[in-house]
């Protein structure tokens, strides 16, 4: 293993960001400077983007000043859309290009209830004029009865049932609309808590019929993904000076993200990290703090990324950060986002050996939070598989982005942690199928795939939409991308391939989002920042054909 010595300690305001030295991987490749088509990580702005398509950037006050203003607007809204009379909308999101059209993400209400699968994007002009609108549900939002056949202990009954997880505990029973698939009909939403098998705990949401019982959906509200264990160099943390003397490991100039040390434990904050002279960790899995500072440095590049690239203010969009925890359980060897506290949490892997606290799970974990806050893609079928793919390719995108000279960015998910003990990484952008299980191609059967493995189609064009199809070196490391129709691509380069993988989420992607709807999402996207007809939306439409989605 190579060692970096501890930073050398610094003078000068101490709350700013400190330089902290951590471990590098075994495993490390030899990495030369980029080839192929993909652009810096400093290229993010493409100059041929259409600038009125771009999302403006809003404080956490015009955010809220915005959702007032839309929540007020709501009703005129749903008369605008012809919903029915026991229909509401509540919004949730609001953006605002720079050519002054407003995309307006609402969820829906149903004589009270909350409309699971309602959710809806306006899309205004700048006039007022509704240019048009993106629904999860395609249809009518209508039940014969909001009045339940079954009690809800009926439904945690049925709930209980479908989990798997150990000390399983069924709560938070509400009555809902279930209108994700199908003809909506009234259900009971059960979360279900526990631990699974590897230890990650559990929030399965079950969706049952209220009249019969039956399951009609379910997802795991914990979205677990795994990302390289290697550690990143010498890097800077953002720290506070606590009131008592010494400081913590708060980052105040990127919305007060906290570090928490878990210490073994399974639930709760645990401990905030405090150190007396702001120097933190010293490259050893010993010293608790090394890990805390890699997930510290991941979460600001995180932070940075989406403020660089997409004028986003945070994960959210409000401006307040996610809060990370180190040292889970006990040689825990994986890493998760929960919705419920917003926080990325982290194990400490093999034989607590092995902290799984490096840059692209930072960006993956806290990409799961984006998704929350945009789409909210139900975690489940090919939906699912898009919210998990949508992780892999920013956190691919913010490795590219820190360009650190210890994790050089690569299309690899996974490479550093040997989960498979032969070197190999966990997942591969460029043949998703090489890693046994992802599928390279879109087929019907796709959606009965893990979540984990129905991504491969996404991660898939992604890849080919940057860089495009056959063998190529891009950092050392050697790719060799097919299509399924024998095409051959060419890369559109990796910054226009975020930009429209970004807008397609958070302007024209719901919850129920499937492949093809994603298809005409990123065309659509594609089409607001390059033009119709543009080189880029035809590279889109193109790339979708050649991983079989038509």
């Amino acid at each position: 293993m190579t060692h970096h010595s501890p930073a050398p300690r610094t003078t000068g305001r101490r709350t700013a960001a400190r330089a902290t030295a951590l471990a590098a991987s075994a495993a490390m490749v030899v990495l030369a400077l980029q080839s192929g088509t993909a652009a810096t990580a400093a290229g993010h702005t493409a100059s041929s983007r259409d600038a009125g398509a771009t999302a403006l950037p809003l404080s956490a006050s015009q955010r809220a000043t915005a959702l007032k203003d839309a929540q007020a607007d709501a009703p005129a809204a749903a008369r605008q859309l012809g919903l029915g009379s026991g229909e509401k909308l509540v919004a949730r999101d609001v953006v605002r290009d720079a050519d002054g059209t407003t995309h307006t993400r609402y969820e829906r209400t149903y004589d009270g209830l909350p409309v699971l699968g309602g959710d809806l994007v306006t899309h205004t002009a700048k006039s007022g004029d509704l240019k048009g609108v993106s629904k999860a549900h395609k249809g009518a939002i209508s039940v014969a009865s909001t009045d339940a056949s079954l009690a809800p202990a009926a439904a945690k009954k049925s709930a209980l049932a479908v989990s798997d997880a150990k000390s399983a505990t069924a709560k938070n029973v509400r009555k809902v609309v279930w209108a994700a698939s199908g003809k909506p009909v009234l259900a009971y939403e059960t979360v279900v808590t526990g631990t699974q098998a590897d230890g990650t705990p559990s929030e399965l949401h079950v969706v049952t019929d209220a009249a019969t019982g039956k399951k009609l959906y379910s997802y795991e509200g914990i979205e677990n993904g795994t990302g390289t264990s290697e550690y990143s160099g010498t890097v800077t943390v953002g720290s506070t000076a606590s009131a008592g003397g010494g400081f913590d490991l708060t980052d105040g100039g990127r919305g007060g993200h906290k570090t928490y040390d878990l210490n073994g434990g399974t639930s709760g904050t645990g401990t905030l990290f405090h150190d007396a002279d702001d120097q933190w960790g010293d490259g050893t899995v010993t010293n608790r703090q090394t890990a805390a500072v890699d997930a510290a440095y991941g979460a600001a590049e995180t932070w940075d990324y989406y403020k660089s690239a997409f004028n986003r203010n945070g994960i959210a969009g409000d401006g307040k950060a996610a809060y990370s925890r180190v040292h889970y359980g006990n040689a825990y060897v994986n890493a998760f986002w929960s919705d419920a506290c917003f926080c990325m949490t982290y194990g400490d892997g093999q034989s607590n050996q092995h902290p799984l606290t490096a840059l692209d799970v930072a960006g993956h974990e806290m990409s799961h939070g984006l998704t929350a806050s945009t789409a909210g893609l139900n975690y489940s079928r090919e939906s699912g598989g898009l919210n998990e793919a949508t992780s892999d390719i920013f956190g691919t995108s913010v490795e590219f982005f820190a360009n650190n000279s210890s994790d050089v960015g690569d299309y690899l998910i996974g490479e550093k942690i040997n989960i498979n003990g032969n070197g190999t990484p966990l997942r591969y952008m460029d043949k998703p199928s090489k890693d046994g299980g992802s599928a390279d191609y879109w087929s019907k059967t796709v959606g009965r795939l893990d979540v984990h493995y129905s991504s491969g189609v996404a991660n898939h064009f992604f890849y080919l939409l940057s860089e495009g199809s056959g063998a190529k070196t891009i950092n050392g490391v050697s790719y060799n991308s097919p299509t399924s129709n024998n095409s051959t691509l060419t890369g559109i380069g990796r910054a226009k391939a975020e930009q429209i993988w970004y807008k397609a989420l958070s302007t024209y992607m719901t919850s129920t989002t499937n492949y093809a709807a994603a298809r005409t999402a990123t065309l659509q996207a594609a089409s607001d920042l390059y033009g119709a007809n543009s080189a880029e939306q035809q590279a889109v439409a193109a790339t979708w054909t050649a991983v079989n989605v038509k």
